[in-house]
């Protein structure tokens, strides 16, 4: 059974970093998009970054330039590495698994996901 088990959350001041883990068992995620979405309370779940099977990186306009998204193959997992933390950074962050895809900003697109991990900015 695949699973996507996400680490690295925690509370962190405002200006901050953090670096969240993926790491994915009966999945090679070479073979597969990964993303990181985010949901804060009472809001819809969010496109945070993706790294694509094909080698291109995204970025949500709101994290552009303070995030950023890497694999590594060997140990099949996924960061997400957060720098410059804002308080509106505060959200359980998700680990997502699509099988080649390409529509990298859309949840429903993915094939597996984390449980998440809680990340806290305090101003």
């Amino acid at each position: 059974q695949v699973q996507l088990v996400e680490s690295g959350g925690g509370l962190v001041q405002a200006g901050g970093s953090l670096r969240l883990s993926c790491t994915a068992s009966h999945l090679t995620v070479s073979s597969y998009s990964m993303g990181w979405f985010r949901q804060a309370p009472g809001k819809e779940r969010e496109f945070v970054a993706a790294d694509l099977w094909s080698g291109y990186t995204y970025y949500a306009d709101s994290v552009k330039g303070r995030f950023t998204i890497s694999r590594d193959n060997v140990k099949n997992t996924v960061y997400l590495r957060m720098n410059s933390l804002k308080p509106e950074d505060t959200a359980v962050y998700y680990c997502a698994a699509y099988f080649r895809g390409e529509t990298y900003n859309i949840a429903q697109a993915y094939d597996f996901w984390g449980q998440g991990t809680q990340v806290t900015v305090a101003s």
